[in-house]
């Protein structure tokens, strides 16, 4: 069976077809004891999940790093507890497809209480401020690189989860769907701090190895969960960076564009990186979602459907720390 490898854009009109897709991924034959076999609406049995703040869904709020999301404005509209260190105002992109799934909620792999039962749905390793890179992130405290996330998939989690259901990871991660959302980080945490947008030090030459190099390391990631028994992926594409609130507050817009050709960039390359992703991973799936054109189109046509009628505009213009994206407003944050 050849790796089946698509480059979508999820949204809306995508959904039905996700759902499909996903439901139509290669079957897998196990002795796994999965629970509440009738949850999911799909033969996806869980999520582990892999990245940085698209993704954490409150790692951070165990470790020592300025990048947190522990307070409000965060998690306002999140339906369980608010600030609950998600990087958003409500649900994040995680949440949205364990719904869309049949899936609990992903717990993170910090969380004490991340054990038993509740980590056999899957685990969340995501860390706010991380990237593929081992010292990105590092000027805002500690956080989970991509390397350590993975290595605490295999030295604390894998062997719990056999526990859980009473069979070996090679039979049980084929089940499973593996989310990685990492990437932007390594330019507004590495790069960009020591090669400025618009500055001598930033030249396409430079750019360009950075981010080969970038993508070399996260084949290698990938290749690692593969040997793991991961056999269904899906990738996000790094985000327009120099929009978030933050770089627009505090660089001229020739930095900003300077960001998001950065992002374009990596994304190419991401591409290109599934394109040959099949004679090395095979009897895998792997879908690619272009994250950078959906918050590009969301920016450029944002419907009235998407504002949270709970939040007063001129709040959100006041405060700065608003813009409207996805389901209402996402606290604009960094990492």
């Amino acid at each position: 069976m050849m790796t089946k490898n698509m480059v979508i854009a999820l949204s809306r009109p995508h959904v039905l077809f996700f759902l499909l897709l996903a439901s139509s991924l290669m079957q897998c034959h196990s002795r796994c004891n999965f629970l509440d076999e009738n949850l999911s609406t799909t033969n996806i049995k869980g999520m582990f999940v892999f990245g940085s703040s698209v993704v954490d869904n409150g790692n951070n709020n165990f470790l020592q790093t300025s990048t947190r999301a522990n307070y409000l404005p965060y998690g306002l509209d999140f339906p369980v507890a608010p600030a609950s260190g998600r990087f958003s105002n409500g649900k994040n992109v995680i949440d949205l497809l364990a719904k869309l799934l049949g899936l609990p909620f992903i717990p993170p792999f910090l969380d004490p209480l991340t054990k038993g039962l509740r980590m056999a749905r899957g685990v969340n390793f995501g860390s706010g401020g991380s990237g593929i890179r081992d010292e990105t992130g590092s000027v805002t405290g500690d956080v989970m690189s991509l390397k350590e996330q993975i290595m605490a998939f295999e030295g604390t989690t894998l062997g719990e989860l056999e526990a859980e259901l009473g069979c070996g990871s090679k039979e049980s991660l084929c089940h499973f769907l593996f989310v990685v959302g990492t990437g932007s980080n390594d330019y507004s945490f590495n790069y960009f701090l020591q090669s400025p947008p618009d500055s001598d030090a930033d030249t396409d030459e430079k750019l360009q190895a950075f981010t080969s190099n970038l993508t070399a390391s996260l084949s290698q990631y990938f290749q690692k969960l593969y040997g793991l028994g991961a056999r269904k992926f899906v990738l996000m594409s790094v985000n327009p960076i120099g929009c978030y609130p933050y770089v627009k507050a505090s660089r001229p817009m020739v930095r900003v564009q300077s960001m998001n050709r950065a992002a374009r960039l990596f994304n190419s390359n991401l591409v290109s990186l599934v394109n040959d992703l099949p004679a090395r991973l095979p009897h895998s799936h792997v879908v690619v979602v272009n994250a950078y054109k959906i918050i590009r189109d969301i920016l450029k046509n944002p419907s009235p459907k998407v504002q949270d009628s709970r939040i007063p505009r001129s709040r959100a213009a006041r405060s700065g720390r608003w813009h409207r994206a996805g389901t209402g407003y996402f606290a604009g944050g960094v990492g």
